[in-house]
């Protein structure tokens, strides 16, 4: 029976369509509405469906029209229910956060797993291999960087990443503005893989989000690069983890 997992991101929506625990569709959207669903349900045919969401809003009409045909769950903190969550204030726990380390706690078991999302924000979330999470880190995505050297100066101008870039340092504005936002995100990635490591041994590194791939090619030539994992779309198979839990 097909399930249809819907993630509503802070940039984003995107829609998967998991049988027997495998995606068969997916599909990024930058807003939805019934037309595309009732083009969804006619063509999947799924049978349940959960929607999670990062942004507190009403409900909209599409997932009043999708409650109407098939019965819909909405993920809340409490249904992870592989994951022992120890985060301090989990009602202000990202709802995608919590869905990527479920995914991956059913993904890889029995290992220790740091969840790196590379979105609009990138985050790091540290699973045990006993379910355990205590708590993580954000900070500014990939073009998120680029876009406040310009915003939050006069002279600075605004620049496309470079997945190519190599240089160790900048020779001119762009190049310098490159080497500062790549590198440094290059940086930040090697020394939070190296914090985890020290502790646990082994682990996975499960790369996930928009950006996922600078961040192989980022930690492909490290030491690390024989743990890497690459779940583009982990944050969907961990809604879809949760909502064959609630059902069976």
């Amino acid at each position: 029976m097909n399930s249809l997992v819907i993630d509503i991101g802070n940039s984003s929506i995107k829609t998967g369509v998991f049988n027997m625990g495998k995606i068969v569709y997916i599909k990024r959207y930058e807003t939805l509405d019934v037309i595309l669903i009732r083009e969804i349900l006619n063509q999947l045919k799924p049978v349940k469906a959960i929607v999670s969401s990062v942004k507190k809003a009403d409900v909209e009409p599409w997932e009043i029209y999708l409650s109407e045909q098939i019965p819909v769950t909405r993920f809340n903190l409490n249904m992870a229910l592989s994951i022992k969550n120890h985060y301090r204030t989990p009602q202000t726990l990202g709802l995608d956060r919590l869905a990527a380390i479920a995914g991956v706690h059913v993904l890889y078991p029995g290992i220790d797993n740091l969840v790196i999302d590379a979105g609009t924000c990138i985050t790091y979330d540290w699973v045990d291999r006993d379910g355990n999470y205590f708590g993580g880190s954000v900070s500014p995505g990939l073009n998120m960087r680029y876009k406040a050297l310009n915003y939050y100066t006069s002279a600075l101008p605004l620049i496309q990443a470079d997945p190519h870039f190599t240089q160790p340092a900048g020779d001119d504005t762009t190049t310098s503005i490159r080497s500062g936002v790549q590198n440094g995100i290059r940086y930040e990635v090697e020394g939070f893989v190296k914090s985890y490591s020290k502790a646990q041994i082994p682990m996975n590194i499960v790369l996930t989000g928009g950006d996922s791939i600078f961040f192989d090619t980022v930690l492909k030539n490290s030491i690390f690069a024989a743990h890497i994992k690459i779940e583009p779309h982990l944050v969907l198979s961990g809604l879809n983890a949760v909502i064959q839990q609630h059902n069976d």
